[in-house]
């Protein structure tokens, strides 16, 4: 296994300055992560700094998810006009509580048809229970979005095995997993792509491969 193919390596802290987002393209690019993942003011710069040798991966609606939908769809295309090559969106989970699955739906749609690139949804699992993180799935693939996401790191939980595990078995081979939030070391990296995981979220891609490396 190739953990740097799994990692999103993840610099969305609000504040870092261009320097250091530079230099974490930069070195990310050399380790050869899957992608990074920056917040939108820094997309145009990830990708003059890491050209075509690493993909970027933009947020919208993070981390609370609750921008209206046209502000959502706006964010998410000019982020791909800005260079982004893969979209993370936070879920309206208010919207979902409320059980208006057609707007979150809709939304999810509008969005996945506007930017035309990957898109992965945080549900945020750590806010729901088990049977609406079941629907929440459902929606996901109903949408045709390409990834479900745990978490956005900003919540009051991240990433378990055990949502991994649901996600996979609701999903299938319908949509694929992304684990996000708390994944800190090797062992909990190996753990979530076991459970199912197809993609990484974390600010510890750096500590995570030197571990695999021995070091």
């Amino acid at each position: 296994m190739d953990i740097r193919s799994y990692i999103d390596n993840s610099i969305l802290k609000p504040y870092v300055s261009e320097s250091e987002v530079e230099k974490f393209v930069r070195d990310s690019a050399r380790v050869g992560f899957y992608a990074v993942c920056v917040n939108p003011y820094h997309v145009k710069l990830a990708k003059e700094v890491g050209t075509d040798r690493i993909k970027v991966c933009s947020v919208v609606g993070f981390p609370l998810g609750l921008n209206t939908k046209e502000v959502k769809v706006h964010e998410a295309v000019r982020a791909v006009e800005d260079g982004a090559d893969e979209i993370d969106m936070v879920m309206n989970i208010s919207a979902f509580k409320e059980k208006r699955y057609r707007y979150v739906e809709e939304e999810l749609k509008a969005v996945k048809r506007e930017c035309g690139v990957p898109l992965k949804v945080i549900i945020e699992t750590c806010y729901l229970d088990q049977n609406e993180k079941v629907k929440a799935v459902e929606i996901c693939v109903q949408a045709g979005v390409d990834f479900v996401k745990t978490s956005t790191g900003f919540g009051s939980g991240g990433a378990t095995v055990e949502d991994v595990k649901l996600i996979k078995e609701i999903g299938g081979n319908r949509i694929k997993v992304k684990a996000a939030g708390g994944i800190k070391d090797l062992a909990t990296a190996i753990a979530m792509i076991k459970a199912g995981a197809d993609r990484l979220g974390t600010s510890s891609g750096f500590e995570i491969y030197k571990e695999a490396q021995g070091g």
